[in-house]
């Protein structure tokens, strides 16, 4: 298992001749690659492309990681183009690129964490550093700094036996429910959806002011960069809100000992469906894979299983009865036992139920009232601090 640290690092003038010699190394090996297989109808291999490329200043692996990028890249668009014909292949750059040092060319002196670089060139040096010897780190920007992004081996935490099972619907108004047989937890979306509106009225303001603005225009180029900055905020915002709820969810569901975590499996919910343009803009905009990510790697640490369910008709079938019934608006009505709840709940009580294998089947008891969980800026998630670097 491995866990990964960022660390905020500022700027100066060796980091950025770091990123600019990579985004350089990047460039060489886009443009020699596909002039390859334009005049010679050849597509080189990871390990020719690292003979042939290489930087003076950078470390021998740093130089072979900005190669590998690109293969990495190049991996994906062939995977994803036997479902997606329209995908396009990695041939954009820039003038910067992430540097990534592996283990050869880490070290750990006297509080101070050491990158090596090209032969002659001084390392960089971070001073200060209290969080161990990583295994690879990996140097970014973030819009407005530069970050290290180390990463860390851990043992795998021991595997909960014998806890219960929780069912999690994710959804577009509320960030997740989840129902473990006990209680049910509504984790409050009215603070994601809020900035997501933001986000999108702030797009067409700022673009409609673009575009009546002079190709070329220095009010042009700085509306642009304000438009950047701001949606570079707001997606900050966006991602801060998700990590904290999900680390409040994963918790709560470790303190009541949850052994498995069932989510429901909505990731070709988008797929041939035409609700308008309203709701067709709220379900592409709808993150649920991210919120699906960072429930399974938070849950994996705590040693809980995830399980990735089917979930069709889980919103419409009666947890109690069993009768099948498409409900509107957000509460579930049954009109054969009389059944009235949440209709999140019931969809994840009936995802859990999948998974145990009873769904559909009648069952005796009434659920309890759901607890909500609202967004607050001071809960928990973890961050860095600043360092000095040298």
């Amino acid at each position: 298992m491995y866990n990964v640290r960022k660390t905020k690092i500022g700027k100066t003038e060796q980091m950025d001749a770091l990123a600019q010699a990579s985004g350089d190394l990047y460039r060489r090996t886009v443009l020699s690659f596909w002039r390859t297989v334009r005049r010679k109808d050849r597509w080189l291999s990871q390990y020719a492309m690292m003979r042939w490329q290489n930087s003076k200043q950078l470390h021998a692996h740093s130089a072979d990681a900005a190669v590998q990028s690109f293969f990495a890249a190049l991996k994906s668009w062939r995977a994803l183009r036997k479902t997606d014909p329209k995908a396009k292949p990695p041939r954009r750059f820039g003038k910067y690129f992430r540097v990534q040092w592996k283990a050869s060319a880490i070290r750990l002196r006297n509080g101070s964490l050491i990158l090596a670089n090209g032969k002659g060139n001084e390392p960089l040096i971070i001073n200060g550093w209290e969080y161990g010897l990583p295994a690879l780190v990996e140097m970014g920007w973030d819009g407005k700094q530069y970050e290290l992004r180390c990463i860390y081996k851990s043992e795998a935490p021991p595997k909960i036996v014998g806890g219960s099972v929780a069912g999690v619907d994710l959804g577009e108004i509320h960030l997740a429910t989840v129902v473990d047989g006990k209680g049910a937890i509504i984790v409050n979306g009215r603070e994601l959806r809020s900035k997501k509106r933001y986000q999108n009225k702030l797009k067409g303001q700022l673009s409609g002011m673009i575009d009546v603005k002079k190709k070329g225009s220095s009010r042009r180029r700085r509306l642009i960069q304000s438009k950047q900055r701001q949606l570079l905020k707001l997606k900050n915002q966006i991602k801060d809100i998700h990590h904290k709820q999900t680390t409040r969810l994963v918790r709560t569901l470790h303190e009541r000992g949850v052994g498995t975590v069932v989510i429901g499996d909505v990731k070709d919910i988008r797929d041939g469906l035409d609700y308008g343009k309203k709701t067709n803009q709220k379900l592409h905009q709808w993150t649920c894979g991210e919120s699906r990510r960072m429930i399974e790697y938070k849950s994996e640490r705590l040693g809980m299983e995830c399980i990735l369910q089917e979930e069709s008709y889980t919103s419409q079938t009666c947890p109690v009865c069993g009768c099948r019934h498409k409900p509107r608006g957000r509460v579930f009505r049954c009109p054969s036992c009389g059944l009235v709840c949440h209709r999140d709940v019931v969809g994840g009580a009936n995802i859990r139920a999948k998974y145990l294998g009873t769904f559909g089947s009648p069952v005796v008891g009434v659920m309890a009232s759901p607890t909500g969980v609202r967004f607050r800026p001071d809960m928990r998630c973890s961050s860095g601090g600043m360092l000095d670097a040298s």
